[in-house]
């Protein structure tokens, strides 16, 4: 339990800025929301989708709601284990302070990685409360949306965990977002059914972290239980054990230099 009063430092750190926080992480998924929910929806009308139980249309608004909410999850959680942790770990010398205490380099990187993936769940949350306020969803099932949300905020931390190890600077950060978020989002079924990709891209897509984030968050919105979840529960874990250890790795090489 070492990693808990780091954990702790950072919550209370961002106690002192949480209302800007939470605006600056919101703000961006509900003008997405806002702009296609109801601009675009109002063109597309309902978007036919596939389920157990044969195909069932449901308003793009719903559609678009329950993929962005999980897109929030990964950028929160990225934004948090880039640019936040790698202003802790090199610019201002924070990790460097902190292990001066009885704490151990893995203590510390397993707090960022909660970190990030409880931040995450505070914007969600946020998010969420909107979208019940606007009435999108009020299915009884989206309380199990918090428990998988955070499970993406973690995978996506341990993802981003990796390339904060091997960043010299913040624009490193631009071939994460542009090269690896930027394309996930658009072939993990947030804005449109995956049906509609190609062949090939649809088989990458059934493997990426995101397309499994929300194919068990999407039928919670139409009060369904997701098909397959187990499979799409193990993905999330393997990406999130898989990176983690990577992250590790790259993080104890470069502190041993």
């Amino acid at each position: 339990m070492r990693w808990w009063p780091v954990f702790l430092r950072n919550l209370l750190v961002w106690r002192k800025l949480a209302v800007p926080s939470l605006v600056g992480n919101i703000a961006e998924p509900l003008m997405w929301l806002i702009a296609f929910g109801y601009g675009m929806g109002a063109l597309v009308g309902q978007v036919n989708m596939g389920t157990p139980d044969g195909t069932v249309a449901v308003p793009y608004i719903l559609f678009l709601a329950s993929g962005s909410i999980c897109m929030s999850a990964m950028n929160a959680a990225s934004f948090e284990a880039l640019y936040s942790a790698f202003s802790r770990m090199h610019v201002q010398k924070t990790w460097d302070g902190i292990m001066n205490a009885p704490v151990s380099l893995d203590d510390v990187v397993l707090a960022e990685m909660l970190w990030a993936g409880f931040k995450a769940l505070f914007t969600v949350t946020a998010i969420l409360g909107v979208m019940l306020a606007l009435g999108i969803s009020h299915s009884p099932k989206l309380l199990l949306a918090w428990p998988v949300l955070l499970g993406a905020g973690i995978t996506f931390s341990c993802i981003a965990l990796v390339f904060n190890a091997l960043a010299q600077g913040y624009d490193f950060f631009t071939y994460y977002f542009t090269l690896f978020l930027t394309p996930m989002m658009f072939l993990s079924g947030v804005f449109f059914p995956r049906e509609q990709l190609p062949l090939v891209l649809r088989h990458v897509s059934d493997w990426l972290p995101l397309t499994n984030a929300v194919e068990l968050v999407r039928p919670l919105f139409m009060d369904q239980w997701p098909a397959q979840p187990w499979l799409h529960a193990v993905v999330l874990l393997a990406y999130a054990v898989a990176a983690f250890w990577l992250a590790l790795g790259l993080t104890r090489r470069r502190f041993g230099k």
